[in-house]
């Protein structure tokens, strides 16, 4: 089938809630992917944060082989199986956390971290203690809870009601927090680096600050690191870069990841400290297809490789690359560059859409993060010459306009 075949069957038979440009992905190497044309795109989006280690990565593939040569895909959380073990092991390792509870998605993790904060709060007698603080440009997802969570008109009013018992504060204001803390509180979440609502940075003081106020309140702090998390910010975990020599002060009771876990298998997972897993019994919250074999194995893999402090510190090298040459454009529509890592927000003085679409046209996929965000989520593994390749294209855009 050609591309527009392809084009046409899609709208003919996929529920159409997505907008999508009028070309056809098919293949993809490093940081590169190609249409059915044979045309080639700079990939400045990575799934949405997802292939971390871009695209016919070896070590990935070899990990998938390995996985299917076992003939075990899928057995379901009724039996033990090893990857799983291991790949928990892992995060813990690598992390704050005691124990880990695997799910399928980023607001599929929210969901079950919403419920481990009311069963935590029920387990100690508190039946009143189910309230959930959210803020300000918040993304957690679009299930029920994790929508309830994510203060968007656009997206909560078609589907109210939704869960109740979430209120707001203002992002970085630790005085509108604490304003809306009580003893019905039963979890702060919050996004370290905020994703979707624009590429915003918690700082410091703002996370230690929640966590004394969790702690104050006998309530959960979560951090929802599902966009921020893998390495994505130059540290394998998103809150570990706010440690400045003491984790303690900024670690969370309960942290979600999910999108560059596996590699772009469908994988999520809500870490905790042991005093969340001990209020949790059997039965309590499950899914079939979550922490299957195949997948986790996968992940085991792409975390151990993230993890690697050489990694690591090349990410942050890239980052800073990258911000750097944007400032060097010097455009008068860029008014501001925000983000850590190779997660990166350019604040435009316009609507970026129509930008987006010329830059599919000079080889380059780009996203937004609202309205006037141009965000740069590339694969962690692009190289100084495709990031300065980026830059360039999106100057020469901008100095079309």
């Amino acid at each position: 089938m050609d591309k527009q075949e392809i084009i046409e069957m899609e709208q003919s038979y996929v529920l159409g809630v997505y907008s999508r440009p009028p070309f056809v992905l098919e293949r993809g190497e490093g940081c590169t992917l190609y249409d059915t044309d044979g045309k080639a795109y700079l990939d400045c989006v990575s799934g949405i944060a997802v292939n971390a280690l871009g695209y016919g990565d070896a070590g990935i593939n070899q990990a998938i082989a390995e996985a299917a040569a076992t003939g075990i895909l899928h057995v379901s959380n009724l039996y033990h199986t090893a990857p799983h073990a291991r790949l928990a092991k892992l995060l813990c390792e690598t992390s704050f956390a005691d124990k880990v509870h695997f799910s399928l998605s980023g607001a599929d993790a929210n969901e079950g971290a919403f419920k481990f904060a009311r069963r935590y709060a029920r387990e100690k007698g508190h039946q009143d203690k189910y309230h959930i603080l959210a803020f300000s440009n918040a993304f957690h997802g679009r299930l029920f809870g994790s929508l309830a969570a994510t203060p968007r008109p656009k997206y909560q009013e078609p589907f109210e009601p939704l869960m109740p018992g979430v209120r707001f504060a203002e992002f970085n204001n630790l005085e509108s927090a604490r304003a809306q803390m009580d003893e019905q509180v039963c979890a702060i979440i919050v996004e370290p680096i905020q994703g979707e609502g624009g590429i915003h940075p918690a700082t410091p003081e703002f996370l230690r600050g929640l966590r004394a106020l969790a702690d104050e309140y006998d309530a959960l702090l979560i951090y929802d690191e599902v966009q921020c998390g893998v390495g994505r910010t130059g540290t394998l975990w998103a809150y570990q870069g706010y440690a400045d020599g003491d984790e303690a002060a900024v670690a969370p009771d309960i942290l979600t990841a999910a999108k560059p876990l596996a590699g772009g298998l469908p994988i999520g997972a809500i870490l905790m400290r042991q005093k969340v897993a001990d209020a949790m019994h059997k039965g309590d919250h499950a899914s079939t297809f979550a922490g299957n074999p195949f997948t986790t194995h996968v992940a085991h893999h792409v975390v151990s490789r993230i993890a690697d402090p050489q990694f690591l510190a090349g990410v942050q090298r890239k980052g800073k690359l990258f911000v750097d040459l944007l400032e060097e454009l010097n455009s008068p529509h860029i008014q501001e560059i925000r983000g850590k890592g190779l997660l990166i927000g350019v604040e435009m003085d316009m609507d970026v859409t129509p930008l987006i679409s010329q830059a599919y046209e000079e080889g380059l996929i780009l996203v937004n993060a609202g309205p006037t965000v141009l965000r740069f989520i590339p694969p962690l593994i692009i190289s100084e010459a495709e990031i300065q390749r980026a830059v360039e294209t999106v100057g020469k855009l901008l100095q079309r306009l």
